[in-house]
C-alpha cells in the first residue's frame, strides 16, 4: 500500500527541513511525498530540490492559499492512503506511518487518526497543548468533536466520493470537510491513542484576533452548511480546547 503524503509550503526555509528529516527517516517505505511549493522566495526551493528523491513529486508555482495549494497535492498525489505534513509539522518518530499503514490493512477503514501535540515555535520538545483526540462517535460532531487534521489519513477513495477541501474556506475548510466526510455516515474510522505528529504554534488561524473571528465564523458556516449543529456545537468546539493546555 502506497501512502502519499502531502505537504503545503511557503516561505519556510526554517523549519522545513525538520518535516522532510521526518519524513525520509520513515521506517515505512512505500511513500509518495508530494509538495506543493506556493513559489517561495526565501530559499525553500532550493532546500526542496536539495532533498528531492525518486520518491518526492515536486511543483513550485503561485496558488490561491492552502486549500488550492492541498487540492493540487491531492490531485498529484497516487497513494492508496493519503495524509498531510504541514511544513511546521514534524512526525513523532520513525515507525509512525509503519502504525498508520497497519491499521489500513483492514480494507473496511477508510479513515486513521491519531493524537497531536502543540509544540514551541523555537523549542519543538517544549510541549504547549496536548490534543486527545478519543474514539469517534456520532453524536460528537454535533458537540464541536473533530480529529486533529494533520493526524488524520484517509484512504484516496474518501476525496473521490465526497470531494476535497471547498476553497471558498480561507481559514476552516478542514473543518469543512471532515464534518462533510465523517457526517456522511458512510466511512469507518479508527483511532490510534498515540501522538502521531508535533505541530508548531503560531498557524495562520490563531496569529491574530481577526483572524480567530474570521475561523469562529468559517466553522460556524460548516457547521451550518453541512446540517451537523450551530452555535452551541461551536461553543462546544471551543471549550473543549481548555483542558488540552492540562493534558500531557
Amino acid at each position: 500500500m502506497k501512502i502519499s503524503l502531502i505537504t503545503a509550503v511557503l516561505n519556510r526555509r526554517s523549519t522545513i527541513q525538520d518535516t522532510l528529516n521526518s519524513v525520509k527517516s520513515q521506517s515505512y517505505n512505500n511513500i509518495e511525498h508530494v509538495i506543493i511549493d506556493g513559489a517561495s522566495k526565501d530559499g525553500t526551493l532550493d532546500l526542496l530540490r536539495k532533498y528531492s528523491s525518486a520518491k518526492t513529486v515536486l511543483v513550485s508555482e503561485k496558488d490561491s492559499g492552502i486549500y488550492h495549494a492541498l487540492n493540487k497535492g491531492i490531485a498529484h498525489a497516487t497513494g492508496d492512503v493519503i495524509g498531510l505534513v504541514h511544513s511546521d509539522d514534524i512526525l513523532v518518530h520513525d515507525d509512525i506511518l509503519t502504525i498508520i499503514a497497519e491499521a489500513f490493512t483492514n480494507p473496511s477503514i477508510d479513515a486513521v487518526y491519531g493524537d497531536l501535540q502543540y509544540v514551541s515555535a523555537i523549542d519543538t520538545t517544549r510541549v504547549v497543548r496536548h490534543w486527545k483526540a478519543g474514539k469517534y462517535a456520532d453524536f460528537k460532531l454535533a458537540r464541536g468533536w473533530m480529529p486533529p487534521h494533520p493526524t488524520l489519513f484517509v484512504r484516496k477513495s474518501v476525496f473521490e466520493k465526497f470531494g476535497v477541501y471547498d476553497t471558498s474556506y480561507r481559514i476552516s475548510a478542514d473543518y469543512d470537510a471532515i464534518l462533510r466526510w465523517f457526517g456522511s455516515g458512510q466511512i469507518n474510522t479508527h483511532y490510534i491513542p498515540e501522538v502521531f505528529v508535533k505541530m508548531r504554534v503560531g498557524g495562520e488561524s490563531n496569529k491574530s484576533l481577526q483572524k480567530v473571528i474570521q475561523k469562529s465564523r468559517e466553522d460556524y458556516r460548516a457547521l451550518r452548511s453541512n446540517k451537523i449543529g450551530g452555535l452551541g456545537a461551536l461553543a462546544w468546539k471551543n471549550a473543549s480546547k481548555i483542558g488540552q493546555f492540562f493534558i500531557r
